[in-house]
C-alpha cells in the first residue's frame, strides 16, 4: 500500500501538486489520469523519489520516504519495478539480458538461479523461447511484455507504469492491460499507472486518481467513473463521440433503475 497525504511539489513559482492525499492499495491496478499539465508525470516521478515532495508525506507500507536513511532508501527502491513508456529497452542486450539486467545490478544471485528466474518471468509473459531474440527483432508488443517481465523479475512489492501502452495498437494495449492486472493480483503488488488510455481507464480502472490543475479533482473506480456527473471528468474521458454514447447509454440505464424501484415505491 502507498500512502499519500497532502503532497506539494513546486518548482520556482509554480506549484504543481497542490495538496494531493490519496491512497494506492495492494492487488489493485491503481490509475493516474488527466491532461497535460495536470501534475500527474510529476506526481509519479514524485512517488518514485524522482522528486522530493516540498510537504506532505509518502509512505510504502508506513514506510515515510524523506524520514529514510540512505540504506533504506536504496533497500525500498529494490522492492520497486518500473516499465517507462518507451519500455527502455537495452538495444544493445538480447531479451535475456535486459530481464537479467536487475538481478545482476541488485542481487548477489548465482548465474544459474537468475537464468532460471528470468525464464520463469518470460514464461509468465508468454515469452518463452524469445530469450535470444535482440529488442529491433521483436513487435512493439513484444518489447513491452520484456519490459513488464524486467520489472517483475525481482519480486518487487511496487509497481509503476509510464504509459505503458503508448504507440500500440488497441488490440495489443488490451492484451498488456490484462497482462499488468493479472500480474498485480497474482503477486499481490501495488500496481500505480500514469496513463490517457480511456479504454484501461473503463478496463482496469480499480482506482483512479483524477488530477486537474495539480489538484485531485475526482477519485473513484471504472463503474463510478461512467456515470459520474463531475464536468471536468466527463469532458476528459467522454471526449470521443464513441465513449459519450456508451456514457449516455449507462446513464439511462441508471436513471431506469431508479425510476423503477421509486416507481415500486
Amino acid at each position: 500500500m502507498i500512502e499519500i497525504k497532502d503532497i506539494r511539489k513546486s518548482f520556482g513559482d509554480v506549484e504543481v501538486l497542490k495538496g494531493i492525499s490519496t491512497t494506492f492499495e495492494a492487488g489493485k491496478t491503481n490509475l493516474i489520469i488527466g491532461r497535460s499539465g495536470s501534475g500527474k508525470t510529476v506526481m509519479l516521478k514524485t512517488l518514485l523519489g524522482i522528486h522530493t515532495p516540498d510537504s506532505g508525506t509518502i509512505a510504502f507500507n508506513g514506510r515515510i520516504y524523506t524520514e529514510l536513511d540512505p540504506d533504506e532508501k536504496r533497500a525500498l527502491r529494490t522492492e520497486i519495478g518500473m516499465v517507462f513508456q518507451g519500455s527502455a529497452l537495452f538495444d544493445s542486450m538480447n531479451v535475456e539480458d535486459n530481464v537479467a539486467f536487475p538481478l545482476k545490478m541488485f542481487t548477489n544471485k548465482r548465474t544459474k538461479d537468475i537464468k532460471d528466474r528470468v525464464n520463469e518471468v518470460l514464461e509468465r509473459v508468454n515469452l518463452k523461447d524469445a530469450n535470444r531474440k535482440f529488442p529491433n527483432e521483436i513487435s512493439g508488443g513484444m518489447q513491452k511484455r520484456v519490459a513488464i517481465a524486467r520489472a517483475i523479475v525481482n519480486n518487487p512489492k511496487y509497481l509503476f507504469c509510464d504509459e505503458p501502452n503508448s504507440g500500440l495498437d488497441p488490440e495489443t494495449s488490451i492484451v498488456i492491460d490484462e497482462l499488468v492486472q493479472e500480474i498485480t493480483k497474482e503477486y499481490n503488488i501495488t500496481t500505480v499507472i500514469n496513463t490517457h488510455d480511456m479504454n484501461s481507464v473503463l478496463q482496469i480502472g480499480e482506482k483512479i486518481v483524477f488530477l486537474k490543475n495539480g489538484i485531485k479533482e475526482w477519485e473513484g473506480n471504472k463503474d463510478e467513473i461512467q456515470v459520474t456527473r463531475n464536468k471536468s471528468v466527463v469532458e476528459f474521458v467522454y471526449s470521443s463521440d464513441l465513449f459519450k454514447k456508451v456514457r449516455e447509454s449507462l446513464l439511462a440505464d441508471a436513471d431506469e433503475t431508479i425510476n423503477g424501484h421509486t416507481n415500486k415505491k
